[in-house]
C-alpha cells in the first residue's frame, strides 16, 4: 500500500526485510553516511548506555518486546538507523512515514490496515515516524487509539525535546530513549571504518592523522555529518589522482562547519540558556562563544538585545545601574545599525554584562511584592498619598496630611507610603556587591527616617525636633503649604544640608524642576486619574 507521504517497507507480497523504497539495501552510488549504516545491531557505535543485554533499544531491535519507542537525539546519533535494524531484524511488517509530508489520512490508512491484518492472523505492524515533532496535534491525537491497544507499535525519531513538541498522552505511552551525540572516539572510529570498509571508500584513499582530526572536530557528534565531509574529501583528492586525504584537501571540501541550532527548536533554548548563565556566572569567553553561536546560525539579534537588557536588571541590577543603560544602547544599535556591524555593540554588552558585579535583589524584592499582591496583602492606599486634583477630592480627605519631601533639607520625610498592612515590611535588600554596597548603607537610614525611628544620624548639623506625626506640612496631594518653616517639624532629627545637592545622613537631596501645582492650577502635565 502506498500513499502521499507513504511508503510500507513489506510489501504483502515479500517477507519483512524486503527491498523496498527508502530501506532497501543501499546502490553502490548511494552516499556514504547511507552505505555505511550498521546492518546488525552490534555494528552499532555509540549508545552504550542502551545497548546492556536486555536494555529497551536492544529489546525493541530484536522484536522481543512490543513496546513504542520515541527516539529523541541530536541528528547523526543513529535514530534513522536504529529504524532500519528494525526493519530488517524482525518478522513484523514494518511501516515508514514522514511527518513531513503525510496527514491524519496516512496515519488512519496504516492503522486501519494493521487492525485489519490483525484481524485475519497477520503479523504484527510496526510504524516508523520520522520528525514525529512536526505532526501537529491532531495527527499525534490520530496515534493514541492504536497505541494503546498495540494495533502498531509506534517507533518515532525526533531531534526536538519530546516534552514540548510530543503531546502528553502519547509521550505516556511509549518509553522515550534519549540518544547522545557520539564522543569524539566514536566518530573518529566509524570515519576509519569508512575508509577501508568495501561499502564505504574501500582503501581508495588514506587519511591523514591532521585531516582525521579536523572531520572528527567538524562532526560535533553527527556522525553523518563527518562521513558526509570525509566523502567530500575523498572525491576532491582522486579528482587530483592524489591517494591521501591531506588537512587542505579536508579544509576545502567543507568550508565552514554548520552549527546545530534551529531558531523554533530544542537548541535554541539550550544555547540562549547557556549564554544567560555564562554571563551569570561572570565568564565573557563562554558568554561570547554562545553570543557568536547564535550570530552565526542566523538569530534575530533583536532577541539577543532583548535578552541582554532583561539580563541587566534581572542579574546585574543595582550592583552596576549603568549595565542597563549599556544593555539598552546595544538594543538600540541592532535596531539603527543592523547586523552585521551590531554584533561589535551586542559584544561589547556581553563582556560588561558579564564582568559586571552581580546582584539579583531588584528580581528577588518584586518577586516578594507580586507575592503579597497576589496573596491579597496590601488594602487600601492611604488618603494622604491619593490623588487631589480632580473636583470633589478634597472633601473626601484625599491628600491631607501629604509632606513634600523637597521642603526638608535631606529631600526625605517621616512619612508613611505603604498600606496599613504592609507598614515596616522590607521587599529591597541590597547585596553588597559594587556599587550596591553604597545603596546598601543608605538604605536603613531612609527607612529609619521615613518610618520615623528616633536613631542618631551622621553628617550636616543634627539638632533635635519635636516629633508631631499629625502635623502636616502640605496640603492636599502636592499643593504647598503656606507655612513652609513646618516642612521639617515632624522628623525625628534633622539634618541641615550643607548646600545643594549635599548628600547628608547618606541621602542625597534631589532636585525638582517642577513644583505641585496649586489648588486652582489645572496642570496639563498632570496624569488625571
Amino acid at each position: 500500500m502506498d500513499t502521499d507521504g507513504l511508503f510500507s517497507l513489506t510489501p504483502p507480497a515479500h517477507p519483512a526485510g524486503a527491498e523496498t523504497a527508502g530501506f532497501a539495501s543501499p546502490s553502490v552510488d548511494a552516499p556514504l553516511p547511507v552505505r555505511m549504516r550498521p546492518a546488525t545491531i552490534d555494528e552499532l557505535v555509540g549508545q552504550e548506555h542502551l545497548l546492556a543485554p536486555g536494555a529497551p533499544l536492544r529489546q525493541l531491535v530484536t522484536g522481543s518486546s512490543p513496546m513504542s519507542v520515541i527516539l529523541w537525539g541530536p541528528p547523526g546519533t543513529g535514530k534513522t538507523t536504529i529504524a532500519h535494524l528494525v526493519a530488517n531484524a524482525t518478522d513484523r511488517k514494518f511501516v515508514a512515514m514522514s511527518a513531513l509530508t503525510a496527514g491524519v489520512k496516512d496515519v488512519r490508512a496504516v492503522i486501519d490496515t494493521a487492525r485489519r491484518e490483525r484481524r485475519y492472523g497477520g503479523p504484527p505492524t510496526v510504524l516508523f515516524i520520522d520528525e514525529v515533532h512536526r505532526f501537529s496535534k491532531t495527527q499525534q491525537d490520530s496515534l493514541l487509539a492504536a497505541v494503546e491497544d498495540r494495533t502498531v507499535t509506534l517507533l518515532a525519531a525526533t531531534t526536538e525535546n519530546p516534552y514540548f513538541s510530543v503531546i502528553s498522552p502519547l509521550l505516556s505511552r511509549c518509553v522515550l530513549l534519549t540518544l547522545q551525540a557520539l564522543e569524539e572516539d566514536d566518530v573518529r572510529r566509524l570515519i576509519r571504518r569508512a575508509v577501508t570498509d568495501e561499502r564505504g571508500l574501500g582503501g581508495a584513499v588514506t587519511l591523514s592523522a591532521e585531516a582525521e582530526d579536523h572531520l572528527v572536530r567538524l562532526a560535533s557528534g553527527d556522525v553523518r555529518k563527518a562521513l558526509t565531509a570525509l566523502e567530500a574529501a575523498a572525491g576532491s583528492a582522486l579528482a587530483q589522482d592524489v591517494k591521501e586525504i591531506d588537512l587542505a584537501t579536508a579544509e576545502r571540501a567543507v568550508d565552514v562547519a554548520a552549527v546545530r541550532y534551529d531558531r523554533d527548536g530544542d537548541a535554541h533554548y539550550d544555547v540562549i540558556s547557556a549564554f544567560i548563565k555564562s554571563m551569570r556566572g561572570s565568564d565573557p569567553d563562554a558568554a561570547l562563544h554562545y553570543l557568536a553561536r547564535m550570530l552565526v546560525a542566523g538569530e534575530d539579534p533583536r532577541f539577543i538585545a532583548r535578552r541582554i537588557v532583561i539580563f541587566a536588571s534581572e542579574d546585574v541590577g543595582m550592583a552596576d545601574p549603568q549595565a542597563l543603560l549599556v544593555a539598552s544602547a546595544a538594543a538600540q544599535a541592532v535596531q539603527l545599525i543592523g547586523l552585521p556591524e551590531a554584533q561589535l555593540n551586542l559584544a561589547q554588552a556581553v563582556v560588561h554584562m558579564a564582568t559586571a558585579p552581580k546582584s539579583n535583589s531588584v528580581t528577588t524584592a518584586l518577586g516578594a511584592a507580586m507575592a503579597d499582591v497576589r496573596a491579597g496583602r496590601g488594602g487600601v492606599v492611604p488618603p494622604h498619598l491619593r490623588d487631589a486634583h480632580y473636583p470633589g477630592s478634597k472633601g473626601l480627605g484625599h491628600g491631607r496630611g501629604y509632606r513634600y519631601p523637597h521642603d526638608d533639607p535631606r529631600g526625605v520625610v517621616r512619612q508613611q507610603y505603604a498600606p496599613d498592612d504592609l507598614v515596616g515590611t522590607d521587599y529591597y535588600r541590597p547585596s553588597d556587591h559594587g556599587a550596591e554596597r553604597a545603596v546598601g548603607e543608605r538604605v536603613p537610614r531612609l527607612r529609619r527616617i521615613v518610618r520615623g525611628s528616633a536613631t542618631p544620624v551622621t553628617g550636616g548639623v543634627t539638632r533635635s525636633v519635636t516629633a508631631s506625626a499629625g502635623t502636616p506640612n502640605h496640603a492636599a496631594a502636592g499643593v504647598r503649604a503656606e507655612d513652609a518653616s513646618q516642612s521639617s517639624a515632624d522628623s525625628a532629627s534633622e539634618v541641615i544640608a550643607q548646600g545643594p545637592g549635599t548628600v547628608t545622613d547618606g541621602v542625597a537631596a534631589v532636585d525638582s524642576d517642577q513644583k505641585p501645582e496649586d489648588d486652582s492650577g489645572d496642570s496639563a502635565g498632570k496624569e488625571q486619574p
